[in-house]
């Protein structure tokens, strides 16, 4: 049998000579074990490698990517992931309002603009720490449907409408306490999609009073340069990522309300279409990982929330109250959305969703 370092005959037990290696302190070389020998094995050291077992049953703790062949159904399954979340309110804004901006995260957000009693805009900003809103200092130039970037304490605002049918193109700068003027855009503009940062942002779509704009812009901070056009023009849309990683889905372009699109900071390329095609709901997150909520189909207004994986859209739990231009703000499984309506039931309902991946069972099936 090859060299060992101790006798193994006190490790056959009686009756049927059952092999006891609980106290086996002993090397046997590898080929000194016949593979037909190792039976009923259901679990393999990860550190191993994941094997196919053949097991009667599943695992009862299975690791993630380990694979297994069912012998009762014949069937063959691995633990794979699942992205799972759910919605809880968080605090109503101070002042409910329609098409505000958002910007930050979920535990340090911030609302600014809007429309309290359309077709009257406020300029009013207020900051979310987590569990409730205080009021913030209130922007230079009243607006709603605007656009915005950044985080609570370094934001920037552009576009949207001041007067019934007045759109501005100005940009605003705020830096946790006041608002400041920043360089304007080059095309007037409200119901646009922006991403970014302050000094970093980029402002894609809109609406200029005449029709739907494919236009893209991009600030440095000081002034705002021309990017690459959207594929398809539209606005009520919503924006999420940086300016060279950006993430444009929905909006109101009759028939195609699902169309999403990824800037490189160059140029626009078709990405996965939305599986509820809307307009005039929010986003949060980064290109490869976006959150989409709320907005209408013209009618209804839904609830209906979906996360993007940088190539496909997959349906998550839906928010709580139905609503269209709303803001949103934060990270794809922690995420913030707040204010919205329609008019004349203006909400101040915030929301917070909190989502990731979870482990899941699935069966491999043939195609």
């Amino acid at each position: 049998m090859g060299t060992r370092t101790r006798g193994f005959a006190n490790n056959i037990s009686s009756p049927g000579g059952v092999f006891d290696a609980t106290d086996l302190n002993g090397v046997v070389p590898a080929t000194n074990i016949a593979n037909s020998s190792l039976t009923n094995i259901t679990e393999v050291s990860p550190s191993l490698g994941y094997q196919v077992l053949s097991v009667s049953s599943d695992p009862p703790a299975p690791g993630t990517g380990q694979m297994w062949y069912n012998t009762t159904s014949n069937v063959l399954k691995f633990l794979g992931t699942t992205n799972v979340g759910a919605w809880a309110s968080g605090g109503n804004l101070g002042t409910a309002r329609l098409g505000p901006g958002g910007a930050g995260t979920q535990t340090s957000g911030l609302a600014f603009g809007g429309a309290n009693a359309p077709p009257t805009a406020t300029g009013a900003t207020e900051e979310y720490d987590g569990s409730s809103w205080t009021a913030g200092g209130t922007m230079g130039t009243a607006r709603y449907f605007v656009a915005g970037a950044g985080t609570q304490t370094t934001a920037a605002a552009f576009g949207g409408v001041n007067t019934p049918g007045g759109r501005v193109a100005n940009t605003e700068e705020y830096d946790g306490t006041s608002w400041t003027s920043g360089g304007s855009l080059a095309n007037v503009r409200s119901e646009l999609g922006g991403a970014g940062t302050q000094t970093s942002a980029a402002a894609f779509g809109g609406y200029t009073g005449a029709a739907s704009s494919n236009s893209t812009e991009e600030y440095d901070g000081t002034s705002w340069t021309s990017g690459g056009n959207l594929a398809t023009a539209r606005h009520q849309l919503a924006g999420t990522g940086t300016q060279t990683s950006a993430l444009a889905f929905g909006g109101s372009a009759p028939p195609s309300k699902n169309v999403t699109e990824e800037y490189d900071g160059t140029s626009w390329t078709s990405g996965g279409n939305l599986g509820t095609g809307r307009f005039g709901l929010a986003g949060s997150g980064t290109q490869t990982a976006a959150l989409a909520f709320g907005g209408t189909l013209d009618p209804p207004v839904t609830t209906a929330t979906e996360a993007y994986n940088g190539t496909s859209w997959t349906t998550e739990t839906s928010m709580a109250t139905a609503r269209r231009n709303l803001a949103g703000a934060g990270t794809q499984p922690s995420a913030l959305a707040f204010g919205g309506g329609p008019s004349p039931s203006i909400t101040g309902a915030t929301e917070e969703f909190t989502g990731g991946p979870a482990p899941v069972t699935r069966t491999v099936t043939g195609s």
